[in-house]
């Protein structure tokens, strides 16, 4: 598709803004997972970088902020509250979890969080947010707010993961994704 770095097919039937928002979501949750691949469970843990942050712990974080998300839009709980201990190791790869399992829910997250998206009547509905320490207030965000937020945040991690990636063996996600294409190999001449 154009305008996308991956080969993008949405799980759900929308047309317009849903398709646009959804399907460069998409892109950015399948660069992820290229600058994921081939990697073992160890390496899913390895910190290359002065950040606490790892490959592993930031695709649990975002297949857990899917998961949120999709809940807050579908349940619209107006007395919502941030849980903090529900994400203490949020950012972390446990020794008892695997990289594959976490892949494999980001993708299930995923294929949930498009389909709640794909269900909602307009972008322009207004989804009451969980209070939280750094918004103590009740905000009304639009989903559509909500999905450009979820979109930033995925992209803001891509770019974590490729450094970390990129510090650990070398692989940039940007010439994983090219690899073989004529335009990527005359460029290189």
């Amino acid at each position: 598709m154009a305008g996308t770095y991956t080969a993008v097919v949405l799980s759900v039937p929308v047309t317009g803004e849903k398709a646009d928002i959804l399907t460069l979501l998409a892109d950015q949750r399948a660069m992820l997972k290229v600058t994921a691949r081939n990697l073992t469970d160890a390496q899913a843990r390895t910190r290359t970088t002065v950040s606490e942050l790892t490959i592993g712990g930031l695709i649990k974080h975002l297949a857990q902020g899917e998961r949120g998300n999709a809940k807050t839009i579908s349940e619209r709980d107006e007395d919502a509250e941030f849980d903090m201990s529900e994400v203490a190791d949020a950012y972390l790869l446990r020794d008892d979890e695997t990289l594959g399992y976490w892949l494999d829910e980001y993708d299930r997250a995923a294929a949930d969080y498009d389909r709640v998206i794909a269900e909602v009547a307009s972008l322009d509905e207004l989804i009451p947010q969980p209070t939280a320490p750094w918004q103590p207030e009740r905000e009304w965000w639009s989903v559509r707010k909500m999905a450009l937020h979820l979109l930033r945040e995925t992209a803001h991690h891509c770019g974590h993961a490729d450094i970390i990636r990129e510090a650990l063996d070398g692989q940039s996600t940007m010439a994983a994704i090219s690899e073989g294409s004529d335009w990527a190999d005359g460029a290189a001449e």
